[in-house]
């Protein structure tokens, strides 16, 4: 299984209605796109606002393999919301990691 976590940064505060759109877009990738296990998203609900940095929305996709995460990048589904956020981001982190199922040592 493959993780894919990444926070957004936007040029400035979204309003609610745009927020629920991006959620809402984000969520329906779980239907739409092949190999999705599991898919969370959310706005940034953190107490450590010194830590924030500006990013106030999160993504986390569990893929059941990297062929998996490699297809979601042009599916779609996935270029509609890239599409969603043209000219909003200031910047994106994103991590990508194998998920192991025991601590190497």
């Amino acid at each position: 299984m493959y993780e894919h976590l990444v926070s957004f940064k936007f040029k400035e505060k979204l309003s609610s209605t745009k927020e629920q759109e991006l959620l809402s877009a984000l969520y329906s990738l779980q239907t739409e796109v092949p190999g999705i296990i599991e898919l969370t998203a959310g706005c940034n609900a953190t107490t450590e606002t010194d830590n924030i940095q500006g990013y106030t929305l999160g993504l986390r996709v569990t893929f059941k393999d990297q062929q998996s995460l490699l297809d979601y990048g042009p599916h779609p589904a996935h270029q509609h919301f890239v599409g969603l956020l043209d000219g909003l981001l200031d910047n994106v982190i994103v991590v990508d990691y194998p998920i192991l199922n025991k601590l190497i040592n």
